[in-house]
């Protein structure tokens, strides 16, 4: 999920209760809620979509669950100590106990693999252990309606707090709302997860969530023989130079370019020339080839399927150029 919201699933435990167990607590809280995305300062050395298959990985795996807290808590009881020796630590903060800024960071880092999963992005939750991606398919990776929820429960209980009248109840009030939401959402992905296997005989059908009309899904297939007519974002035949390419198995995920029915050049054997590509390709999950107009051919997924959104989700494979030909063409 993005960062605002895990700031506000961060802030509103806080204010659920457990910013009184220590002083420095909503830091802890609110920071830990996003510790695991420091994988994103991965742009500074990574180049174009090398990142897809770095992130959501160590940093939000189980050895990052125990040591990211444990780094954060040390920094915030050290600022503390630190404060005190210099005679600027605020008269009211809370004494300062390094087991409770210990605890509440590893809360709000749990919760943050634990958001990250609900989306079509993925989330590789036992690495380094396994490098398996797993995905929740339940909110879209920015919803607004959370943001609202936790929102205006986080200042509507601050707002209690200020005037002096009881403040934990709307927070917990809100999360029990918002799991709820979660569970509805889930059961809205699985009804049309059930809709489409039973309408489309087809392999590897995602249900995914779209912007703003959370009810909604956009359903996401693969078949080997799919009529581009009805099938979205893209399907269809290549032509190239080599021969005729049918497409991208979403179980294997090759690159089939046939001569005469025999596969010439694989994805794979391409990938072992090209780290962007090899990126790609450990980070997709519903891979499809498409033919631009210049000619060139690009590798996409179709959870992310947007024409202007090539250098985030998409890579050119090299040397290889293509032309448009009908479905039926052998």
């Amino acid at each position: 999920m993005d960062n605002l919201t895990h700031s506000l699933v961060g802030a509103l435990i806080g204010q659920a209760g457990l910013k009184r167990k220590t002083g420095l607590a909503m830091p802890a809280l609110i920071i830990g809620a996003n510790l695991p995305d420091v994988d994103a300062a991965c742009f500074f050395w990574l180049d174009g979509v090398e990142h897809l298959g770095f992130r959501r990985g160590i940093k939000h795996g189980p050895i990052a669950w125990v040591l990211l807290p444990l780094v954060l808590a040390g920094l915030l009881y050290g600022f503390d100590r630190w404060q005190a020796g210099r005679g600027k630590r605020p008269a009211d903060r809370l004494p300062v106990s390094f087991k409770w800024l210990y605890l509440l960071s590893f809360i709000a880092c749990l919760t943050h693999p634990a958001l990250d999963w609900l989306n079509v992005y993925g989330i590789r939750l036992l690495e380094p252990f396994s490098s398996r991606w797993f995905y929740g398919d339940t909110l879209f990776i920015i919803d607004i309606w959370l943001w609202a929820l936790l929102g205006f429960a986080t200042w509507f209980s601050l707002r209690r707090e200020k005037r002096g009248r009881e403040w934990r109840r709307p927070a917990r009030v809100a999360i029990a709302v918002a799991l709820a939401y979660v569970g509805m959402n889930g059961a809205i992905t699985a009804a049309a997860e059930r809709d489409g296997d039973e309408h489309l005989d087809v392999a590897d059908l995602i249900a995914s969530p779209v912007p703003l009309a959370f009810w909604e899904r956009e359903l996401i297939w693969h078949a080997a023989d799919a009529d581009p007519e009805n099938a979205r974002p893209v399907w269809g035949n290549w032509r190239f130079p080599e021969g005729v390419a049918s497409g991208l198995s979403s179980s294997d995920k090759i690159v089939f370019i046939e001569h005469g029915g025999t596969p010439a050049m694989t994805a794979e054997e391409i990938a072992t020339k090209n780290s962007a590509m090899a990126a790609f390709l450990f980070w997709s999950r519903a891979p499809f080839v498409e033919c631009d107009d210049s000619g060139q051919v690009l590798l996409r997924d179709a959870r992310f399927y947007d024409p202007r959104a090539r250098d985030r989700f998409s890579v050119a494979l090299p040397d290889v150029r293509c032309e448009p030909v009908p479905l039926s063409s052998p």
